[in-house]
């Protein structure tokens, strides 16, 4: 696989290896697919769960650097993976190593002021730390999971901690994104049923290079329902990139 594109995918929260096989059917033989996974889940579910974005971030940043082939490649992150992605553009970058762009969709990007209709501030209680029937409500507004899954004690239990450490991470952090400027370009794709899909925009500040955005009809996880489009979005990267 040493001659292939590599593209990097981070998982939503809750997600794991697991998490894109909806796309895989749609990837040329030159794309190497390489799904990232943290500590407490799926392959690594003896691992204890990461519940710091430092934390994740690097843990992210040395799967990276292990797995690098030396070729093109871009990082693609949904919802909480978009989030975790720019950290990880950076880190790359840092390195002289930079994607040859971000993909990511599901997120209005970091630092958004959420607001209620009366232009009020919006107070949203810290998911990770809401009762499990709230915690349940929640992901049901989030859509993505199951229903057999919220409903079966068993399975719930298996996967509430996971889902809980993954929002803990998010919502702990006092957005340390926002000094991030990329060299790298851009790419946001949102549903258009999501609560925040007009502020896509805000993804703009995080890169000096060239940013694009596009809204799909659909929900937070409208992914599933257009896997051709992702794909296209990413090799719309490699295509403008100098080595083949």
């Amino acid at each position: 696989m040493n001659n292939k594109f590599q593209v990097f995918a981070l998982h939503f929260a809750g997600g794991g290896f697991y998490s894109y096989n909806f796309l895989k059917n749609y990837i040329s033989f030159d794309i190497e697919f390489i799904s990232l996974e943290l500590p407490g889940r799926g392959k690594r579910v003896k691992e204890d769960l990461i519940k710091d974005k430092a934390l994740a971030i690097e843990d992210y940043f040395d799967q990276v650097k292990t797995l690098r082939n030396k070729n093109p490649y871009i990082i693609y992150g949904h919802s909480m993976g978009a989030t975790m992605g720019l950290s990880l553009a950076k880190k790359m970058e840092d390195i002289q190593d930079p994607p040859v762009g971000l993909v990511v969709s599901g997120n209005p990007g970091p630092g958004i002021k959420k607001t209620n209709k009366d232009g009020t501030r919006k107070v949203r209680p810290k998911r990770y730390l809401m009762s499990d029937d709230g915690f349940k409500d929640e992901l049901r507004e989030l859509g993505g999971i199951p229903e057999e899954i919220l409903e079966n004690n068993e399975l719930f239990q298996f996967f509430n901690p996971i889902m809980r450490a993954d929002f803990e991470i998010l919502e702990k952090d006092n957005f340390s994104e926002k000094e991030i400027v990329l060299n790298v370009p851009i790419y946001a794709v949102m549903g258009s049923e999501e609560e925040y899909h007009h502020s896509i925009e805000n993804w703009r500040r995080f890169t000096c290079s060239s940013f694009q955005s596009k809204i799909l009809p659909g929900d937070h996880f409208f992914i599933k329902k257009y896997p051709k489009e992702l794909i296209d979005v990413m090799m719309h990267y490699f295509k403008h990139s100098v080595t083949y």
